[in-house]
């Protein structure tokens, strides 16, 4: 089964994340199918803290992908602020 899900990356005390599709059972920071976005939680003002192809998410959840507890949060953040940008 596919999961939506974030993998971690930076360095200690400055964490990046990656949200990837992955197969549930590939570890965290293991094998992915495809990135799908980033979120980087202590961005400035001036930087981009949430990315998403909210495209190809959508076309995983057709799929049958799960997202992620704290994956789904941000999406729904991202879409939210979404039409606002536009």
């Amino acid at each position: 089964m596919v999961v939506i899900r974030l993998t971690r990356g930076g360095a200690k005390k400055r964490p990046f994340y990656h949200i990837i599709a992955t197969d549930k059972h590939s570890r965290r920071d293991g094998q992915f199918i495809e990135r799908l976005g980033y979120y980087n939680p202590i961005a400035s003002e001036k930087e981009a803290g949430l990315n998403l192809q909210l495209e190809r998410i959508d076309h995983w959840k057709k799929q049958g992908a799960e997202l992620s507890p704290t994956v789904a949060r941000l999406v729904k953040e991202f879409a939210r602020k979404q039409p606002a940008a536009a």
